[in-house]
């Protein structure tokens, strides 16, 4: 009688990593995916089959015990967003799932003052959300907003992104070296105060992002958006107002070296240092957590939850009026510990590799002993 037991755990997180940047702006490319995919391929694990050969007939041991041992060492087979809305007004939330990621279940909604709702993406999901406001339906029912609108005229984005200016939260789950990637982005622009909290997740750069304060009326006049009455709705990036390679990081302007900060993407980084204020502005927004779940609020700060509303009731006053316009000390709602207890990438990663070859060694010897 012969055994033989092959077994094999290739992870392709040992590939050297891609390198940033970003080569353009993505409106003025046409690309939809978010900053992240462009950067981090999914992690795997490549699993060969246990073969056991015994009285010169083949068995084989049934792949499910790999897929089990697999969704063990891989952390959540999905993730949650919990969105909240604390403004003092309406916010339709828009989302778009990357074109190698499955939509989810919904691609807009309403959601009322203090309302919340979950949403679950599967793992490997990418894709981005947004917050809609001003929105309204006409008389021949087509829905509309003025800031964040996704075209589709409809409650529902249906596969379409947000039109500039609009705050973006992006995601890539489960992306290099088993992390789930992520930032808040002004690089379209702003149109409301959006932070984003992991909940549960592991990793040093696993911390809180976003932009809490409201830039709409320290917005440059140049780069505002206005309502019909006037007042200032979203904030324009230079890129979307100019048209300028120079603002865009396109043409002579598309590498790390030739494009940088401008006097208009520097109000935006200094007054929300976290968030992405023009397309090469990688080192201090991005952000990457394990097995995280994610809690998107929008105006999660006590001076931002007024704005934007077409509703008329007396709640909707302006309180905005001592919002600063520079947040370099940004409070983190559920922010790790300064600690550095938090488990680094690598040995997240190492563990995760050596959890696999415990599991899948204890899943062969327990298929075998099954046959005797």
């Amino acid at each position: 009688m012969r055994l033989f037991v092959t077994l094999n755990f290739l992870p392709c997180s040992v590939f050297p990593s891609p390198s940033f940047p970003y080569t353009t702006q993505e409106e003025e490319s046409g690309v939809i995916a978010n900053h992240l995919t462009k950067h981090f391929s999914s992690s795997c694990y490549l699993s060969t089959f246990l073969l056991l050969i015994m009285s010169q007939r083949t068995l084989l041991i049934p792949l499910s015990s790999f897929f089990i041992a697999h969704l063990l060492i891989s952390g959540a087979v999905s993730t949650t967003f919990t969105l909240t809305n604390k403004c003092g007004y309406t916010v339709w939330p828009g989302i778009l799932s990357n074109a190698d990621a499955p939509a989810l279940s919904t691609t807009g909604f309403a959601l009322q003052k203090g309302e919340s709702k979950t949403i679950t993406a599967p793992a490997s999901w990418g894709g981005r959300l947004w917050g809609r406001t001003y929105c309204s339906q006409d008389s021949t029912g087509k829905f509309s907003c003025l800031t964040g609108d996704c075209g589709s005229g409809k409650l529902e984005c249906s596969g379409t992104g947000a039109a500039p200016p609009a705050t973006l939260a992006e995601f890539k789950l489960d992306g290099y070296g088993g992390m789930d990637y992520f930032d808040v982005s002004l690089v379209d622009g702003y149109n409301l105060p959006l932070l984003v909290v992991p909940q549960g997740g592991s990793g040093q750069n696993c911390t809180s992002t976003g932009c809490v304060v409201d830039l709409n009326d320290a917005c440059p006049s140049e780069l505002k958006v206005t309502s019909t009455g006037g007042e200032s709705v979203a904030c324009k990036s230079a890129c979307e107002a100019f048209r300028s390679p120079q603002y865009c990081c396109n043409g002579a302007y598309g590498t790390p070296d030739t494009c940088k900060p401008s006097s208009y993407s520097e109000i935006f980084k200094n007054a929300c240092p976290r968030a992405y204020s023009y397309a090469y502005d990688d080192k201090t927004s991005t952000f990457t957590c394990a097995s995280a779940d994610y809690q998107i609020t929008f105006c999660p700060g006590p001076n931002t939850s007024q704005k934007a509303s077409q509703e008329t009731n007396s709640e909707n006053t302006d309180t905005n009026t001592n919002t600063p316009l520079i947040n370099s000390t940004m409070v983190y709602e559920g922010a790790l510990s300064q600690n550095g207890a938090s488990p680094s990438l690598y040995g997240s990663v190492l563990g995760s590799h050596v959890t696999a070859a415990i599991v899948s060694f204890t899943v062969a010897i327990w298929q075998w002993r099954q046959l005797f």
